[in-house]
């Protein structure tokens, strides 16, 4: 995880360095040719876009597939009830009047 972390930060430092060339030369070449000067200063606008966007990349995760807990059947078990049934007799819990 920390060697993907490095290389998209490396990108990134490579995009946003060529977005600061592209700066540089749209002011250098503004008094050659301004059509060159404006094709670098779009590149330069639309570089740091690009950078955030490959910077967050991140490969899919793996397919995770989930477990399968209910294996009903014609085996089906009944719950049996804890409670214990009423005394049917007199016993010593009883009290009588």
């Amino acid at each position: 995880m920390d060697d993907e972390f490095d290389r998209r930060r490396k990108r990134y430092a490579i995009m946003m360095s060529l977005r600061a060339l592209c700066v540089l030369a749209a002011a250098l070449l503004y008094h050659v040719s301004w059509i060159l000067a404006v094709v670098c200063i779009v590149g330069g606008a639309v570089l740091p876009w690009c950078a955030v966007i490959l910077a967050n990349d991140r490969p899919p995760k793996k397919a995770h597939r989930p477990v399968r807990r209910y294996y009903g059947g014609s085996e089906e078990k009944q719950l049996t009830s804890r409670v214990k049934s009423p005394p049917t007799g007199p016993d010593e819990h009883t009290i009588e009047g």
